[in-house]
């Protein structure tokens, strides 16, 4: 302050004021303590700095408790059927995500946002221990209800509704949280949104089934499409707008932690019929177009790509929007239209026009390329070869939705009497599903399981099983395992690759119900057949996905069934052990285990 520059003798020629410089300094002293503390406070409340430092105290807390000695001494009692327990981890860990760790974050690189994506901790650093619900948490309200409303207390994070209530995401009423169905570029609607996309877009009929919806906020779009019978992945990274989604999961919308920066997306080459952007921002021709690059990777031949948002007809973004567009008619895609700052393209049918002369460099991969490995994979800053993936899978050739289900896939380099495993694989799951329900009262088909993983889904058939039942399954084809994943998607059903010996990226609480076949596979390497981890740490992990009061179910031999019994118990489980299905042949046993719905 101007102040304290002024020399200690200087006087007034009209008053007979002193001037004290150390009363003057105290109080500029304090003006600045005060007047930083509210700058404290704002960039503590209202940037991603404060969520970041805030995760990052919790988890400085829930590290601290680790030590890999005694971590290896619980392990090995819990396997060998001593009488342990999996301690609860603190209360500050009712979140936690072991793969998305801010303090490591920090130190990592912006570019890309290499620093927002995956970066997992070694098992042996990491805590063995049962993540809380929060105080106060409730039995989610069930579907459909839950679309519009679910409970405050399950997830009491208030920032989206502080920051984008105006826009319709979502509002806090009394004891719920309420979702109008609103999105940043759809304010009075996602409803009214996608009726306008039906005008240019095949949005009903079955045409399309497969969506992906990138920085999807709290999924509105995606939740209002299941009532054209199409199924969206919805992903956003762990960022500023804290736990979106884990609201999206809350209200029963499939939905994924994910982030675009320097590795492919856990998805197949050519799965989704629909990409969907809705200010996304994600920046499509940086770094010589490589985002849009993997977005055609993504996007299904005679697929439809929507972008929503800057730079389309953006004010100070016409070099942004003219880019855009120069990659777009690069690839040849088809402008199907621009309607106000919604721009709707066509992908082509097959590889039409490229290598050809562009601005951009663009230049098609190498034949050796795999479109279809996307674990922990390199961006390329090349295009994918149609040609690469044999099969007639376009839109428009792939049959319609529900006869994609059941129809033989198009596209499966695996066997060479693909639809006849295929089909025996269908029947088998149909058989099986049956038995769930009417011999071990699963509670498959009601209103208490809408949300439901398939750890080791080979061709989605434990899905495809369940096309009556009001849920939606999170297919997930291990990474070490054959690559399946694009028969899942051709048959109009989602999900990922992984590897089970590192966590999943999704929110605690995420699951009503898990199943997994030979679950010790999933820990296995494929080729010694040596563990590569161990399933303590596994089921630990199923339980951190698992809502309280959830199910588990597990098929697999009675030796492993034995050893996964034990390790229920030592995670609080309540589990039975059943004998397969009469018709199935093979020795199989089946666990259901219930989760408990323990509190601190």
């Amino acid at each position: 302050m101007g102040h304290v520059n002024l020399p200690a003798s200087k006087r007034t020629s009209n008053i007979n004021l002193i001037y004290n410089p150390r009363q003057w300094r105290l109080l500029d002293l304090i003006s600045a303590v005060f007047f930083g503390l509210v700058f404290l406070f704002f960039v503590l409340v209202f940037t991603p700095l404060g969520d970041s430092l805030a995760a990052s105290g919790r988890q400085t807390l829930l590290l601290s408790g680790s030590d890999p000695q005694q971590r290896l001494r619980l392990v090995a009692a819990i396997e060998a059927g001593q009488p342990r327990v999996v301690e609860a981890c603190p209360a500050e860990a009712v979140d936690h995500m072991p793969c998305e760790d801010p303090r490591l974050n920090s130190q990592l690189s912006r570019e890309m946002n290499y620093y927002r994506e995956r970066h997992c901790p070694m098992l042996e650093n990491t805590p063995l221990c049962l993540v809380p619900p929060p105080g106060g948490y409730k039995i989610s309200v069930q579907w459909p209800e839950s679309l519009h409303k679910i409970w405050h207390s399950n997830m009491p994070h208030n920032k989206i509704a502080d920051r984008k209530g105006h826009q319709g995401w979502m509002k806090l009423e009394g004891p719920h949280f309420i979702f109008p169905g609103g999105g940043t570029m759809f304010p009075d609607g996602a409803e009214q949104y996608i009726e306008k996309l039906g005008q240019y877009i095949p949005m009903n009929g079955g045409v399309l089934r497969t969506a992906l919806d990138m920085g999807c906020g709290v999924a509105s779009f995606g939740g209002f499409l299941l009532s054209q019978n199409i199924v969206t992945m919805s992903f956003a990274p762990r960022d500023s707008h804290k736990s979106q989604i884990q609201f999206a999961l809350e209200r029963g919308i499939p939905a994924f932690v994910a982030m675009l920066g320097t590795r492919r997306l856990p998805f197949p080459a050519f799965g989704f019929d629909l990409v969907h952007c809705s200010r996304c921002l994600i920046p499509f021709t940086a770094y010589n177009a490589t985002y849009f690059l993997e977005v055609d990777r993504l996007l299904r031949p005679g697929g439809y790509l929507v972008v929503s948002g800057p730079p389309v007809q953006w004010p100070k973004q016409d070099k942004e929007w003219s880019d855009l567009q120069g990659v777009a008619r690069a690839l040849c895609y088809e402008l199907i239209a621009v309607d106000g700052n919604t721009v709707i393209w066509k992908k082509p049918a097959g590889d039409l026009c490229l290598p050809n002369q562009n601005e951009f460099g663009l230049e098609l991969c190498d034949e050796s390329d795999d479109p279809n490995s996307a674990w922990y994979f390199k961006l390329k800053k090349c295009v994918s070869r149609l040609s690469s993936v044999k099969g007639d899978y376009a839109v428009g050739n792939i049959p319609k939705w529900p006869e994609r289900l059941t129809s033989p896939p198009p596209r499966s380099t695996l066997l060479k009497n693909v639809a006849d495993v295929y089909e025996a694989d269908t029947r088998r799951w149909v058989r099986r599903v049956a038995h769930y329900k009417n011999s071990l009262n699963i509670k498959l088909g009601t209103a208490a399981v809408r949300n439901v993983m398939d750890m080791n889904a080979f061709f989605g058939g434990f899905a495809a099983a369940l096309k009556s039942d009001p849920v939606w399954v999170m297919n997930v084809v291990p990474s070490r395992k054959p690559s399946t994943l694009d028969v899942i998607f051709d048959r109009g059903l989602i999900g990922v690759y992984h590897d089970w010996c590192e966590p999943f990226s999704t929110y605690p609480r995420s699951y009503d119900l898990i199943h997994v076949t030979s679950i010790e596979s999933l820990i296995k390497d494929p080729a010694s057949g040596k563990s590569r981890c161990n399933l303590v740490d596994l089921m630990v992990e199923i339980d951190r996905m698992l809502r309280p009061e959830g199910t588990v179910i597990v098929r697999d031999t009675p030796e492993v069934i034995d050893k996964v019994a034990r390790v229920a118990h030592a995670v609080r489980w309540k589990p039975t052990i059943y004998d397969k299905e009469p018709e199935s042949h093979g020795r199989e046993k089946i666990l259901v285990a219930t989760k408990t719905f323990w509190t601190l």
